[in-house]
C-alpha cells in the first residue's frame, strides 16, 4: 500500500477511481435502459391505439350489417333469436 495514495476515507486513489467509474457506467447503462424501455412503451402504445381503432371499426361494421340484416329479413330474425332463446332457457334451466 505504500505505492497508492490514500484518501481521506482511507480508500486508495485506485479503487475510489474505479468506483466513480463504475458510477458512471451504471448511471449511463440505467440511462440506456430508460431510453430503450420508453421507446418501447411509445411502440407498444401506438400499436395499442391502432388495434383499439381498428376494433372499433370492425364493431361498428358488424352491428351495422346485423341492422340491416334484421331489416331485410326480420321473420327470420325473430324466429331465430326464439330458437336461440328457447336452447339457452334448456340449457340453463338444467
Amino acid at each position: 500500500m505504500a505505492d497508492e495514495q490514500s484518501n481521506q476515507s482511507g480508500v486508495p486513489s485506485s479503487a475510489q477511481n474505479k468506483l466513480e467509474s463504475s458510477k458512471t457506467h451504471a448511471r449511463r447503462a440505467a440511462e440506456d435502459l430508460k431510453s430503450a424501455a420508453t421507446t418501447m412503451a411509445e411502440d407498444y402504445r401506438d400499436k395499442a391505439t391502432q388495434a383499439w381503432g381498428d376494433a372499433k371499426v370492425r364493431v361498428r361494421t358488424l352491428q351495422e350489417d346485423g341492422e340491416d340484416y334484421v331489416r331485410e329479413n326480420p321473420m327470420k330474425a325473430v324466429m331465430t333469436a326464439l330458437g336461440i332463446g328457447f336452447v339457452l332457457g334448456l340449457i340453463f334451466r338444467r
